[in-house]
């Protein structure tokens, strides 16, 4: 049973918050155990300075351990002052008080535990037939030393999954790299266009079954913010709270318009430090882009594609779904993760074999601090931005041109 509550017209004060987190937390049978918190990075808006005070306060007391494990995924290992700006607390050789604060170090294969294997007839029912191979189901090994899993974090649309949060904290939150090449791989074949802020999705349900295989106790706060406050927070189990959030989400994290743009200016804040994570200013606004229109991701902050796949991404560069297919043989062997940031970033396109023209539906433009010559190298556009004056795109939304101040989280969508 879920717990919690949440409002699309408001925001929800410190009180309430602590109140619906104790009153979870009461439900819960650890006094004595050992309690290990599941908790996102620094690329997603969320109250965890907050949460973590209320943690020490409602939990710390009870338990013989409140540690938090973060879910990188393939994200860059946090450093201390990282984790200190992430928790709102100092962290030395990644302690915090009492409490461990540990990276997930996905780049190391002896932090894993294989959990199982989802067989290939069985992934072949949940992908309908768009794939078929046996799928090993590896976590972080940490999740063994704990009595209890806690997952805490935000819910947003989300470009593989439907919507974040939930179970996807453990994958790709956590897991070894076969089920999240497995995932990503598949939610590019259904394409971002499809899938994101649709709801439950197949992929969801890949990531709910591999999660059967924890063989640990798991809840979850799930939480539905943006950066002005926290719309709503629920507790319960993992699949039950991000039910719950995420129809809240649906609500409050999806702008529909009347008819689609032309030009968009995406403007990405300084939580996304690479490509790899600023691809979100394309993500949420590909539904509301007309055909032939373009999408300018302004971020001149950001200098590198990724800071973990960044060597992969410039051999594979920027490419539709199609075109990936199109050229199987050259491209089977990269991890399906990196393919499928490729697409979700190039979106929808067709392939022409005979030609071998590639035609995206749309483009997609880098104005950032990474050289001409290296987006055109990965079939990226190019924008200088020192050229961007945001006031001439704003105030022409009449003309199909939208202005995005801090692109990543909200979805556009076409009524």
């Amino acid at each position: 049973m879920t717990a919690g509550k949440g409002f699309a017209d408001r925001y929800l004060s410190r009180e309430e918050i602590s109140t619906i987190v104790q009153e979870g937390l009461a439900c819960l049978a650890v006094d004595g155990k050992r309690v290990l918190m599941i908790i996102p990075d620094g690329t997603r808006t969320m109250p965890m300075p907050l949460m973590y005070d209320l943690l020490e306060t409602h939990l710390g007391p009870r338990v013989a351990a409140l540690d938090y494990l973060v879910a990188l995924g393939t994200h860059p290992i946090m450093d201390d002052e990282h984790l200190g700006k992430l928790v709102g607390r100092k962290v030395t050789n990644g302690q915090c008080g009492k409490s461990h604060i540990f990276n997930h170090h996905w780049e190391d294969p002896r932090n894993f535990l294989t959990l199982g294997t989802i067989p290939a007839a069985e992934i072949a029912e949940l992908t309908d037939g768009m794939l078929e191979q046996d799928v090993p189901v590896q976590l972080n090994k940490l999740i063994h030393d704990y009595d209890q899993l806690i997952v805490c974090g935000p819910v947003f649309p989300h470009e593989v999954a439907g919507f974040s949060g939930g179970t996807k904290y453990f994958f790709p939150g956590i897991a070894g790299p076969e089920i999240i090449n497995m995932t990503h791989w598949f939610g590019a074949l259904v394409t971002n266009f499809k899938i994101i802020g649709s709801g439950y999705t197949p992929i969801r349900a890949v990531i709910d079954r591999a999660a059967e295989m924890i063989d640990t106790p798991a809840a979850c706060f799930a939480l539905v913010v943006t950066h002005e406050g926290t719309a709503g927070i629920y507790f319960g189990s993992p699949q039950e709270a991000w039910k719950s959030a995420s129809a809240l989400s649906a609500r409050k994290h999806i702008i529909y318009v009347d008819k689609p743009f032309k030009r968009v200016l995406s403007i990405m804040p300084r939580l996304y430090d690479d490509v790899w994570t600023a691809g979100k200013g394309m993500y949420k606004l590909e539904p509301a882009i007309a055909d032939g229109g373009e999408v300018v991701i302004y971020a001149p902050h950001i200098t590198e594609i990724s800071y973990t796949h960044g060597a992969l991404l410039e051999e594979i560069g920027y490419h539709c779904r199609d075109y990936l297919l199109g050229n199987w043989e050259k491209f089977k062997d990269y991890p399906g993760g990196i393919l499928a940031h490729s697409a979700h970033v190039k979106g929808l396109g067709t392939y022409d074999p005979v030609t071998g023209v590639e035609t995206p539906r749309i483009q997609v433009t880098l104005a950032t601090g990474i050289s001409e010559e290296r987006c055109r190298r990965v079939n990226l556009g190019y924008l200088d931005p020192a050229s961007v004056r945001r006031e001439e795109w704003e105030g022409r939304e009449d003309e199909g041109v939208l202005v995005v101040p801090r692109a990543g989280e909200m979805l556009y969508r076409v009524r």
